[in-house]
């Protein structure tokens, strides 16, 4: 009987295999749609989420022998659903839906669908299921991409308030509109700048007179002038010099002279302050080049220094790779507006990015996702990847020659690059990476195959990181984790030497550490009786102390997230994160992100403790959070939704309402700000440039200029008044002369342009713009606005559905805003 049931089985399995080799995957079609967001008790809001799978095909899908992927940022409940279908997790973000034995198949023109609930309210459509894809079980190495898939809301899904075209407009209506020569010329806003009478005139290259040491300098201010003048001429003059720029302490500072007979004098505490000036230099020039045109230059003197030291962007590169044109892109954009520090994330649970010799497995393995269900070669995707290898943002690495060309890039334009190497959690990649190499080398020579490997086999700890990994974290009990922390350290900083730009600062990471981990670790249970602890707490402070004394060896400053200057205490019965005594006198730079309920002021408590503190407030200066509540606004929403406004708002140096204020000597251990760009849902340059672009221009207005008025005032009604003046000269900055010379050079920035704000007054449509400067145009049959659209001069009388759009100057429309007149 057994014998007669495994030969039906096989036969069963013969003529599905049969039927999936002839059906084709490219007939299937893919919708997804929010149902509802449901409202449960105590908070726990869930959403019902509906996938429908439509055969366009000629063939029949069989009912069985196929499972359908897709990743999702959001955690479906896994369960068997209605129509014979089971919804499984694959592994963290990688989802499946395969048939059960009560699925019928689908036939030629029939649908399938299959609800399901997520454990949160969905609130954008950017967080719908991504790079679905079908497995067939006898192939189950290869994965086919649907083409056909689109996601969706359905009209009676209760998503997040929109953002209503009225609200816009009354936000943009504060905005006083300022003519051009109402503005400062430079931006990010001087200290310090004066006006003269007359002009510089120039017809031809003058003379650039450089001290030592500024011979890069004067290439580059010979590169800025060449596209305006021709042949030199001696008898003018721009001088390059290193001297002290009175009353500026900072070695940033400069001194910016534009004299009608003298030429152009520009003075920098060091070559890094000329440099600087040198962008207030390109800022005075006209956008546009006109051959064979005098250039005039307002006479003017400038004397100008950052508000803070430490101005920086990170950009993440693991979760979805980012090209080195793209790094370089993006450090050109950095310099151009006085930004100083690249926080370069190059490795966690989702990728390692960075070629390290001696351990091939780190980018062999480790910069490699696409389908597979051992993970004895590579990663699995996540965020969007899909099955393929060759994907450009789930594969991908910085070879040396790379890392030394982006290091040499950022060296020219006086920017401190600042790699990441995560540990002790966010390292799902290099565990695995030296997992595999531990298998190779395992049968010839098991002592070098255990030299460097992060994981005890014999640990059995159960955790969940807030990324749904349960195998991330290196073992803090294992000799061969500090040997691979080592080598990759001295990996990295010779890479620095041989690019000339020595390594000062390695940020290790120490975030997210999941609750659970190496407790039930042999390795680490051990290593705690070692050292007479008892506790996990107490074994992380021990890791640390070895891990900053192998960089203190190499001369270099530990920096890491908040967590490596904090730890978790039980206060009036609740967890709360405090500064970690261990190591406030260690030098260690640590990096606040978390400025959410309990942590609002934990940044101001770490610095008034003795940590030196970047800034990076997550609802502030995470730029991979959505801009407004829009369904179809990209980027995420777990921390806030910082307009653009918001940014220009932050008061760096004021702690939250009932938190622990700054003490003097703590104001002087806040170092500067970070502009964050985490890349879940980053996927290549113009969703990258949408969400950096126009926030990190308030970053750097923030982090350069003078601390603004409205801060120190006492006068409530005054304040407010100082604050729309502050704000309408950044706005106007921004859309007049700022954004219109990106596009006017060229440099396809794909900036965010915000929707116009819409109020309807006596019958008609009156707009506005966040930026003063942008065009209007409007359509009235409900398509989308262009630059050959309908321009607004006034208010619209016209009938019918009115949306409205602002263009940019070089034609580029962004997202429009409609009101329906009936």
């Amino acid at each position: 009987m057994v014998f007669k049931k495994v030969v039906a089985g096989a036969a069963m399995w013969t003529l599905a295999s049969a039927a999936l080799a002839a059906f084709d995957v490219n007939q299937l079609q893919l919708r997804w749609e929010l149902v509802r967001n449901e409202a449960q008790p105590q908070g726990r809001d869930r959403s019902l989420a509906r996938l429908t799978l439509v055969n366009r095909g000629q063939e029949q899908l069989p009912a069985a022998g196929w499972a359908l992927y897709f990743t999702s940022m959001e955690v479906p409940q896994a369960a068997p659903l209605a129509n014979g279908l089971v919804l499984e997790q694959a592994s963290a973000h990688l989802y499946r839906l395969r048939p059960a034995a009560s699925f019928a198949g689908l036939a030629p023109g029939a649908s399938v669908a299959a609800d399901y609930h997520y454990t949160v309210a969905l609130n954008k459509l950017g967080l719908a299921p991504g790079s679905p894809y079908m497995v067939l079980d006898g192939e189950p190495s290869a994965g086919k991409a649907l083409a056909d898939y689109r996601p969706s809301w359905t009209a009676t899904a209760a998503a997040s308030p929109q953002t209503s075209a009225e609200s816009l407009f009354s936000r943009n209506a504060a905005t006083i509109d300022l003519a051009p020569d109402q503005l400062s010329p430079v931006f990010p806003t001087p200290q310090h700048l004066t006006r003269s009478a007359g002009v510089l005139r120039m017809a031809a290259m003058p003379d650039i007179a450089a001290a030592p040491g500024l011979k890069r300098e004067a290439g580059q201010a010979r590169a800025l002038l060449a596209p305006y003048l021709g042949a030199p001429d001696r008898r003018q003059r721009l001088t390059l010099a290193i001297g002290k720029v009175a009353g500026m302490a900072s070695p940033e500072a400069y001194s910016l002279v534009v004299d009608p007979k003298r030429g152009i004098a520009l003075t920098g505490n060091s070559a890094a302050g000329v440099y600087r000036g040198l962008q207030s230099l390109r800022d005075l020039l006209p956008a546009v080049p006109a051959a064979g045109r005098t250039l005039e230059l307002p006479a003017l003197r400038i004397v100008d220094a950052p508000r803070f030291a430490y101005r920086g962007v990170m950009l993440d590169v693991a979760r979805n790779f980012q090209s080195k044109e793209n790094v370089k892109r993006l450090l050109d954009l950095m310099a151009r507006y006085k930004l100083n520090k690249f926080h370069f994330h190059l490795t966690d649970d989702e990728g390692w990015r960075l070629d390290i010799a001696g351990l091939p497995e780190l980018t062999g393995y480790g910069a490699r996702r696409g389908h597979t269900l051992t993970m004895a070669e590579h990663l699995p995707p996540v965020y969007g990847s899909g099955p393929a290898l060759d994907d450009p943002y789930g594969s991908g690495f910085y070879s040396r020659a790379d890392y030394i060309e982006i290091l040499r890039y950022a060296q020219a334009r006086h920017i401190e690059v600042i790699p990441e190497i995560e540990m002790p959690g966010h390292a799902r990649a290099a565990v695995y990476a030296m997992e595999q190499r531990f298998r190779r080398l395992s049968g010839s020579d098991p002592a070098a195959a255990a030299r460097y490997r992060l994981r005890d086999p014999g640990d059995q700890s159960q955790y969940f990181s807030a990324q749904s990994f349960s195998d991330n974290v290196m073992d803090p009990g294992l000799a061969s984790t500090y040997a691979f922390v080592g080598h990759v350290v001295r990996e990295v900083a010779a890479m620095h030497r041989e690019a000339g730009a020595p390594l000062a600062t390695l940020h290790v990471g120490g975030d997210e550490l999941p609750a659970g981990a190496w407790e039930k670790s042999p390795a680490s249970i051990a290593m705690m009786r070692a050292l007479g602890v008892n506790s996990t707490g107490a074994l992380w402070d021990h890791f640390y102390q070895r891990v900053a004394g192998m960089l203190r060896q190499q001369g270099l400053r530990v920096a890491g997230w908040e967590e490596l200057g904090a730890h978790s205490v039980l206060q009036d019965g609740k967890r709360r994160q405090v500064p970690n005594p261990a190591f406030s006198r260690s030098g260690f730079q640590v990096y606040a992100w978390n400025n959410v309920g309990d942590a609002a002021d934990l940044a101001y408590r770490l610095a008034n403790a003795g940590y030196q503190t970047v800034l990076a407030p997550a609802t502030t200066l995470y730029f991979d959070m959505a801009y407004n509540a829009d369904a179809d606004e990209p980027g995420m929403t777990w921390a806030a939704m910082p307009e653009l406004e918001q940014v220009f708002d932050f008061n760096p140096l004021a702690a939250p309402a009932g938190g622990e204020r700054l003490s003097q000597a703590g104001r002087q251990r806040i170092l500067g700000l970070e502009g964050v760009l985490f890349t879940e849902l980053v996927r290549g340059t113009r969703r990258l440039d949408y969400m950096l672009v126009p926030r990190m221009l308030a970053l750097a207005e923030r982090a350069w200029a003078a601390e603004p008025a409205w801060v120190n005032e006492r006068e409530a009604a005054w304040a407010v008044e100082l604050r729309k003046a502050g704000w309408s000269h950044f706005a106007n900055q921004l859309g007049k002369r700022v954004l219109p010379r990106l596009d006017a050079e060229g440099l396809a920035v794909d900036y965010r342009i915000a929707p116009p704000g819409l109020r309807v007054e006596q019958g008609r449509v009156i707009a506005n713009h966040q930026l003063p400067g942008f065009a209007l145009h409007y359509t009235t049959d409900g398509s989308a606005p262009h630059a050959g659209s309908a321009r607004v001069n006034g208010p619209i009388s016209a009938r019918g559905t009115v949306r409205v759009a602002a263009v940019a100057a070089n034609g580029r429309a962004g997202a429009s805003s409609q009101v329906v007149l009936p």
